[in-house]
């Protein structure tokens, strides 16, 4: 990805243009140098968490010459710890139904045909049960927004 500056306002490029300034066609085939004369610079995205994270606006980095974005908490100041915990089990309960889902079968042929669910699905299901339970506990024992928005909701 590449961005350029032109009268105060950057402008990103997830692909070069293929004609720019004079050079018609092939300019995205320039060497790296050619495209930094003519202002365009890499951008460099930092790591950052999105469930608790943000990025600001892109800027130009003077000191490494490259176009890239400060991280920054998103604002959770309208929402309480409670609704944090409310989404995230709910977020947890709907990743817990697909997972069912997928062995939903067995129990409609039981209940159709009265044909026994095997016990590896059986146990599978009370795994990804217990798992969810489990999980619930844990997010309802956080105390921290962050802590709540980051919290690892895989089953």
């Amino acid at each position: 990805m590449k961005a350029i500056e032109i009268n105060g306002i950057i402008k990103v490029y997830s692909k070069l243009p293929n004609s720019w300034k004079g050079v018609m066609g092939n300019f995205s085939k320039l060497s790296n140098e050619e495209i930094k004369a003519y202002g365009f610079y890499d951008v460099v995205i930092p790591d950052y968490n999105k469930a608790s994270e943000t990025l600001s606006a892109v800027f130009w980095d003077v000191n490494n010459k490259v176009f890239t974005y400060n991280v920054e908490d998103k604002d959770l100041s309208n929402t309480t710890i409670e609704e944090l915990k409310e989404g995230q089990i709910k977020d947890l309960k709907a990743r817990g139904h697909l997972e069912l889902q997928k062995t939903d079968w067995y129990i409609w042929r039981k209940i159709e045909k009265n044909i026994n669910i095997p016990n590896t699905i059986s146990s599978e299901r009370d795994a990804i049960k217990e798992k969810i339970n489990t999980k619930e506990s844990e997010i309802n024992a956080l105390t921290t927004k962050k802590d709540i928005m980051e919290y690892d909701k895989t089953i």
